[in-house]
């Protein structure tokens, strides 16, 4: 029998009783040839085993050799060592989240390559009995496919089954701006705030976001050309212990010596963000007096103000903290005896009157700060102005009474004058 060429495949029975496979697939770190095992009861089990391994080889969709990662080792090493040091804190958070609170005690045991389809889907349908929303799971579901498209990337991985799995339904959640006439009753209730008042008129008349808000500096804002520039987000503060000695407070935010576990503002979600907006003239005004009221205040904290640069502050100087200023925007919704609403539907509100006024889309996208034309489909909303103007066109068009002018003139015998 001729010897076999270095490099092809070999079954062969052990002295174990079993029978065993070799392939090489490819070429180790090392230099050396990548030479997988399989083995199996009986010579046929090993010989399908050995094509199969062939026809990955053959297609390029082995997967490489190295650690025997388990799905925990993995979604850890992604979280610390390629996510967190690339993406924006906040998206940061969500995936620290997503991956010890429910990624690592649902799937963390498997080994990463035996990860299945069915492993994924199951735990998205039990988060969602054990009391998860839909979007909870939705986010985790995201997560894990972002972690293991790095892990095929690497070749850890031929394919990625959180990509196959389906996804929970998350229902449409219909959003109801405010009308124009809530919007007056908002803005009246505003301007009745002793402090910040002005920072509602900012969200309802130019739906900046509630970080972009809260980030505004004035340095971001020229009053004489009308203008403001968005340049940043505030974030929402993190902090640890900074006490010497156990100060006996549970959470690091009620420390007396408490330390920033982050900045106090991230550069805008994107590109499109970073914008320059007009400011009506009636919001200058505001701001003007916005201005002189913070002025006021500088002076009547003398030596504990902490001088930042904010447009909007706490009663120090210092930058409003995001759960405040929730706490504020529900408040302000009482004042003004209109039905509850998330701070977010401001934007939609400002996006709505944007549609009612009929801006161009390219303006539009440049005012809210998007890249993608289709966020309008989700940030405007036909409302019952709109949908009344619209009926009232088309009744317009199709019942209007015949326009006697467009008629030619009838002579004395019936007969139509030239022109």
């Amino acid at each position: 029998m001729s010897r076999k060429p270095n490099g092809a495949s070999s079954i062969y029975q052990g002295s174990d009783g079993s029978w065993h496979g070799r392939v090489t697939v490819g070429i180790r770190d090392d230099g050396k040839p990548d030479r997988r095992h399989v083995r199996g009861k009986t010579e046929a089990i090993v010989t399908r085993k050995v094509r199969e391994l062939e026809r990955d080889r053959d297609k390029g969709t082995v997967r490489r050799a190295g650690e025997n990662w388990t799905v925990e080792k993995w979604l850890t090493h992604w979280l610390e060592n390629i996510a967190i040091p690339n993406v924006r804190e906040n998206t940061a958070a969500g995936y620290r989240v997503a991956v010890r609170v429910h990624l690592i005690p649902g799937l963390g045991a498997h080994r990463l390559e035996k990860l299945t389809v069915e492993h994924v889907e199951k735990l998205t349908r039990k988060m969602q009995e054990n009391g998860s929303k839909p979007a909870t799971a939705h986010q985790a579901l995201r997560t894990l496919r972002t972690a293991l498209n790095a892990a095929v990337r690497r070749e850890y991985l031929t394919k990625n089954p959180a990509s196959l799995a389906k996804p929970p339904q998350i229902g449409d959640e219909e959003v109801e701006p405010y009308s124009i006439e809530e919007v007056q009753r908002l803005l009246v209730a505003a301007a009745e705030e002793t402090r910040n008042g002005a920072r509602w008129a900012v969200a309802l008349a130019l739906g900046l976001r509630q970080g972009e808000a809260l980030g505004l500096k004035w340095e971001d804002v020229d009053l004489d050309k009308g203008t403001l520039i968005v340049r940043r987000s505030r974030l929402r503060p993190r902090w640890r212990h900074g006490c010497a000695k156990p100060c006996g407070r549970k959470m690091g935010g009620h420390c007396p010596d408490r330390e920033p576990l982050r900045t106090a503002t991230a550069d805008t979600k994107s590109r499109a963000g970073r914008r320059r907006i007009g400011l009506p003239d009636q919001l200058v005004s505001l701001l003007r007096q916005h201005q002189r009221a913070q002025d006021a205040d500088r002076i009547k904290a003398a030596q504990l103000w902490i001088e930042g640069g904010w447009v909007f502050t706490t009663p120090t100087g210092g930058p409003l903290n995001p759960r405040t200023d929730y706490t504020k925007w529900k408040s302000l919704l009482k004042t003004a005896g209109l039905r509850d609403g998330r701070l977010h539907d401001a934007r939609h509100t400002a996006a709505t009157v944007l549609l009612v006024l009929e801006v161009a889309q390219r303006a539009v996208m440049g005012i809210m700060g998007w890249s993608d034309a289709s966020m309008a489909k989700r940030y405007q909303h036909i409302t019952e102005p709109v949908r009344r103007d619209v009926a009232e066109r088309v009744g317009g068009l199709l019942w209007q009474a015949p326009d006697s002018a467009d008629k030619p003139d009838d002579g004395p015998a019936g007969v139509p004058v030239a022109a």
